[in-house]
């Protein structure tokens, strides 16, 4: 099956206000950013996201975030954004941080179909317990808590129930992909990106380079197609536009 759409505003046109989205990236780094623009030009709001961070100087998510579309968001790294961080204690947003490994085995668990899973990450803390400010009132007060889950003792280690995550939409970047959707990611872009292309209901892939159905090799898949139902290929400039979100030197 051929899944290249022409545009990505084609690609996302019906994803409709107050969609789930899984988006994925990390910092700066595999971030579907065509996909994002084509979201804020079309207008859409109330989205729900999940994703590890929350886009970072003016990028990714932070697009949406800026213009007011995203209500919701279930990450695990709020980083140096300061516009997510005066959201969240403005209470204009709704955030559910939870550790990063375990938002990453969510993601997994949802596209595998696995409803629940238990991890010893967050035992004994709020992530368990419950109390974590999901959302502010603005005023210094909680106006949302998480509440508490379930804790279960196997082989005398107390472990945590964890949902699996399932999305309306996923949306993810890719180094290349063919016209059936496998897909292949390039090192560290790789991150988040399988994991939340399986936990959408309709995942859609921009890819920096198309290629026709042969062109990768089987073994070196990152994601099978299966998981992919649309597929937008870059231009060569929007490809090669990587920024960098702190330049050292040694």
């Amino acid at each position: 099956m051929d899944k290249v759409v022409a545009t990505a505003l084609e690609a996302v046109a019906d994803v409709p206000d107050g969609a789930s989205l899984a988006v994925g990236g990390f910092g700066l780094s595999g971030v579907p950013n065509l996909l994002i623009q084509a979201l804020h030009e079309r207008g859409v709001s109330r989205l729900s996201v999940v994703s590890n961070n929350c886009g970072a100087m003016e990028s990714g998510l932070a697009v949406l975030l800026a213009a007011g579309r995203i209500t919701r968001v279930t990450g695990s790294y709020i980083g140096a954004n300061k516009e997510f961080a005066r959201q969240y204690l403005a209470g204009e947003l709704e955030v559910e941080l939870i550790p990063q490994g375990t938002l990453a085995e969510r993601l997994r668990a949802g596209g595998a179909g696995i409803p629940a899973f238990y991890t010893p990450a967050g035992v004994g803390t709020q992530v368990a317990e419950g109390g974590l400010p999901w959302r502010y009132d603005g005023q210094g007060g909680v106006a949302l808590a998480s509440p508490p889950k379930e804790v279960r003792e196997f082989d005398g280690v107390q472990y945590v129930l964890e949902r699996g995550i399932r999305t309306d939409f996923a949306l993810v970047r890719a180094a290349r992909g063919d016209r059936h959707g496998n897909l292949v990611f390039h090192r560290s872009a790789r991150n988040f990106n399988p994991l939340a292309a399986m936990a959408g209901t309709v995942t859609v892939a921009e890819v920096e380079e198309l290629v026709e159905p042969g062109g990768i090799d089987p073994d070196a898949v990152h994601l099978p197609g299966i998981f992919v139902q649309r597929v937008v290929a870059l231009t060569p400039e929007q490809a090669a536009d990587k920024k960098i979100e702190k330049r050292t030197v040694r």
